[in-house]
């Protein structure tokens, strides 16, 4: 393979939202602003990325909150040896606890939901096209067909399910992988025990995974700035959507992706082709109250594509979404549509209002 004819770009920060717990231009005419005075604030690197939360609050909550996506970190990591998931992809059998067996079990219900569209058993065909260990390449079809028989989540058995814990059985060949939905789950935990321990007002952002306690102090919502998915923005904002006590997840092929040959390949794949999801969709931005389900339906409605997300979203009331087309144009449901505005970079984008 020529060397010149191979780029890797992996952005681990670029999971669809810049939230601006700092100031955020927003062309010339925009600001965003997200700092409260009287917070306490923490960063840190967990999950594969950078982690921001500043809260109304103890500071000590927000020592609490560390320790408890490090721990989730530890149960949940595919890629690390010793967690639960790891274990039970080793021995085809094993027992996901607390919060993961809530995190399994959410997932499967959105698979279940989706037709597909999202499936916790696509991790091998991911790792074979080395978007979990930096090894870029294009496998062969043979490969992907191959790979794709063992990826079928009607295929996981439960075994057995008790309060707080559940056992699960593989076939042969088959893993599984929650990393679609863990960060969800975690901002919605997190939302909920700063909640429970008397928090007013936060902004929870999980490299990405944005979800708001509340508004601002000062009554007003917060502006969470939708990143744009297309690689030639000077400004790298789309829009801003104005939310309060709402999680907003953003997927979209820019997240991470390589090029090979002049063509871009992105993580995001469809679980019946094994390849790129190709929909003619560059982001999809889910808006709602519950995290998990917001970070799967991001990534099954980017599988599915704009006419399938639409349908899913007029059977559903418990969602909104913001959908960008490759070529630009960008699709936004009647519900949020007073709630955002395209940034002046992309203000002659054709913005289309989805009713139901």
């Amino acid at each position: 393979m020529n060397c010149d004819s191979f780029k890797i770009n992996y952005k681990k920060m670029g999971a669809g939202l810049l939230c601006a717990l700092l100031l955020c231009g927003c062309g010339s005419e925009k600001q965003v602003e997200n700092k409260l005075t009287d917070t306490n604030s923490t960063t840190f690197f967990a999950m594969d990325t950078v982690m921001d939360i500043q809260i109304t609050g103890d500071e000590e909550l927000l020592t609490e909150a560390q320790q408890k996506v490090m721990a989730l970190e530890k149960q949940l990591s595919v890629t690390e040896k010793d967690s639960e998931v790891s274990g039970i992809n080793r021995n085809k059998i094993g027992r996901l606890t607390g919060d993961g067996a809530k995190i399994f079990i959410g997932g499967m219900d959105i698979c279940a939901a989706t037709e597909g569209a999202l499936d916790l058993t696509i991790y091998p065909v991911l790792k074979e096209w080395g978007f979990t260990t930096g090894e870029y390449k294009v496998p062969e079809d043979e490969e992907i067909n191959q790979l794709l028989e063992a990826v079928d989540y009607n295929k996981v058995e439960i075994s057995d399910m008790g309060n707080d814990y559940i056992d699960i059985v593989l076939p042969d060949d088959m893993q599984i992988d929650l990393g679609s939905i863990t960060k969800g789950y975690t901002s919605q935990m997190l939302h909920d025990f700063f909640k429970e321990n008397g928090v007013e007002s936060a902004l929870i952002n999980l490299g990405g995974n944005v979800q708001c306690l509340g508004g601002k102090l000062t009554g007003e919502p917060w502006k969470i700035a939708i990143k744009s998915p297309f690689l030639d923005s000077k400004e790298g904002i789309l829009g801003v959507l104005q939310a309060k006590d709402l999680a907003i997840v953003t997927s979209g092929g820019y997240e991470r992706y390589f090029e090979e040959d002049g063509k871009i390949y992105w993580h995001i794949l469809d679980p019946s082709t094994g390849k790129p999801a190709d929909k003619g969709l560059a982001s999809v931005t889910i808006v709602g109250k519950d995290g998990l389900k917001c970070d799967g339906l991001s990534t099954a409605l980017f599988v599915k594509g704009l006419d399938e997300a639409v349908e899913y979203w007029k059977s559903s009331d418990d969602f909104d979404m913001i959908i960008v087309m490759s070529n630009g144009d960008v699709h936004i449901t009647e519900e949020i549509a007073d709630d955002f505005a395209l940034t002046s970079e992309y203000a002659d984008s054709k913005l289309i209002v989805e009713t139901r």
